[in-house]
């Protein structure tokens, strides 16, 4: 059964970071995990250091510290239910690398992040932390961008997220493995209904569309390891076209709350991509994504 211990949540104060801060302390409440949340103080004398003196320099970096400090203690003070205890962690350095550091030394098992990508150049890199931390990062990481429809309820402090349906996307290889057992393990946890789908670009020759239907039905109900059998409301469906383009149709048309998809491996190619497909569905999805790293 899958565990999740620690989870960590970085945090800029941006609107984008406190709607990923709702879904981390769901999560952690739901899998009774330990939630950290982290502020890195980012250098200000990189580019002209020759120009300060080292003592300047010490005073200005300790009231961003403090500042900072508190402004954790605030945010996590003013978003979080009472009685729930919260891991408060303020970094210096450059943004990316703190996250990944962190989450090494704390042994984390899930990163929940904001990020700010919306269209054009913001849209196409998803921001470049959230675009890095996914690429190094050596545990899954949740992706919360804006949704298309919220369900995120402000008014209820106790539960700030609901998901009710997820949606497991697979190609049928072994990186699919680990991250069904995340969708499984979401599902249970949420009494959510689980889709698994798999998309292939074109029917065989050899075959038609009711044939290659069962066959693909059959190979996903196989998929499903026999202790995750009865966990969920499990519905397995196929899609034929581009598979980013019918993952994020699919999503939209069933508003589903949650994506979780499997990150191929750490090649000089799926580094740069996440797989063309991971990384696209993150871009486009109307909802959340968990790409789950092999």
């Amino acid at each position: 059964m899958l565990k999740l211990e620690r989870i960590l949540s970085p945090l800029d104060f941006s609107e984008f970071s406190s709607k990923a801060y709702d879904y981390a302390q769901s999560l952690a409440r739901r899998y009774h995990a330990t939630l950290l949340v982290e502020h890195v103080v980012q250098p200000v004398f990189s580019a002209h250091p020759s120009y300060v003196y080292p003592d300047m320099v010490n005073d200005i970096y300790q009231d961003m510290r403090t500042h900072a400090a508190q402004q954790l203690e605030q945010f996590v003070k003013s978003h979080t239910p009472d009685g729930e205890q919260v891991e408060c962690h303020v970094r210096d350095g450059a943004v990316t690398e703190a996250i990944l550091a962190l989450a090494e030394s704390a042994k984390v098992d899930l990163i929940v992040m904001g990020t700010h990508g919306r269209h054009g150049f913001d849209r196409l890199m998803l921001g470049s932390v959230t675009e890095k931390v996914l690429r190094k990062a050596r545990c899954p990481v949740l992706v919360v961008r804006r949704p298309a429809h919220d369900f995120v309820a402000p008014a209820d402090r106790a539960e700030p997220v609901r998901l009710h349906r997820l949606l497991f996307c697979t190609d049928f290889s072994p990186h699919s493995e680990r991250a069904l057992e995340h969708a499984l393990s979401l599902a249970e946890e949420y009494q959510a209904e689980l889709t698994l789908l798999h998309v292939i670009e074109e029917i065989p020759v050899s075959s038609d569309l009711t044939t290659t239907t069962a066959e693909v039905v059959r190979q996903l109900e196989a998929s499903i390891p026999a202790e995750g059998r009865g966990r969920a409301t499990i519905r397995p469906r196929m899609r034929v076209g581009r598979p980013y383009q019918e993952i994020v149709r699919f999503a939209q048309e069933t508003e589903t709350d949650l994506i979780v998809l499997g990150v191929r491996g750490r090649g000089a190619l799926d580094l740069a991509l996440f797989g063309s497909t991971t990384h696209r569905v993150i871009q486009q999805a109307p909802c959340p994504v968990l790409a789950v790293h092999i």
